[in-house]
């Protein structure tokens, strides 16, 4: 598919900071499942720092705005070509061992639910049937509800109110192929649509977990797929905190205030 991009991130500052410092992971990954036809990523009155590629092959990008800020508009745009690969990670070059994702994080520790939930799906044809089954019983556990939980809900806590949004789906298919042995991290990006069709009009977030002999797969249990055609995506990390596609600190003692559009749109009809 040939999917466009038009994405707004505002923050707003009740009282001007003296400054604001971001790293961004907003740039696709590169691995044949997609290709960037052009993009492009500005920030309001911002300085363009440094720019690397990190162990888990993610692009990160600094920037400051210098003060006094009272708003800033991080904006990015433009056209990625993808293919289904379903869910295999193909042709991505990172140097981060797998084992490193199975070190636990706050929202990632497993209960006594999520370890229960991880026993319930082993499966005897092993690695790859068994994180179909994990993702299907994350799926059942927790019903996708938008407003149900917040952003530092943890897996435990979506698992017992049964309810969550994406976040949450990935944190809990982390924790429990983790409790499995098997290192499992959290990927943010773009969903152009449901299975079903429907528009997605939010940045998404799902899970990959590292299979023998295949490498890193894609899970959605929000979707109950794995990332095909309709996916783009931007960077991984043990969870959706260190995964995040902007991290910052604001030098001042203003309250901060934030406010996110997505529009992921088809070019081919």
């Amino acid at each position: 598919m040939l999917l466009s991009v038009d994405h707004v991130t505002r923050y707003s500052y009740d009282k001007p900071v003296r400054a604001v410092m971001q790293s961004h992971r907003l740039t696709p990954s590169v691995f044949d499942g997609q290709k960037v036809r052009n993009w492009k990523v500005t920030v309001s009155d911002g300085l363009q720092g440094g720019t690397f590629r990190d162990g888990a092959g993610d692009r990160v990008q600094a920037w400051t705005v210098k003060g006094p800020v009272s708003e800033i508009e991080v904006h990015v745009s433009g056209v990625v070509e993808t293919f289904d690969l379903a869910g295999l990670l193909r042709g991505h070059r990172e140097i981060v061992p797998p084992e490193v994702y199975l070190v636990d994080s706050p929202p990632t520790t497993a209960d006594a639910a999520l370890t229960a939930l991880a026993e319930q799906s082993k499966d005897a044809d092993g690695s790859l049937a068994t994180a179909h089954r994990l993702s299907a019983a994350v799926s059942d556990a927790i019903a996708y509800t938008p407003g149900a939980t917040h952003a530092h809900t943890t897996a435990a806590e979506a698992l017992a109110l049964g309810e969550g949004v994406c976040q949450d789906h990935a944190h809990a298919l982390i924790a429990c192929a983790r409790v499995l042995g098997m290192p499992a991290r959290y990927v943010s990006g773009y969903l152009f649509a449901t299975s079903d069709g429907t528009a997605h009009e939010a940045a998404h977030a799902w899970g990959e977990i590292f299979i023998p002999g295949l490498g890193w797969v894609g899970f959605d249990p929000a979707n109950r797929c794995c990332p095909d055609e309709r996916y783009i995506r931007l960077g991984s990390g043990l969870d959706a905190q260190d995964a995040a596609p902007i991290r910052g600190t604001a030098r001042g003692l203003g309250t901060e205030s934030l406010d996110v559009t997505v529009a992921v749109q088809s070019l081919q009809q």
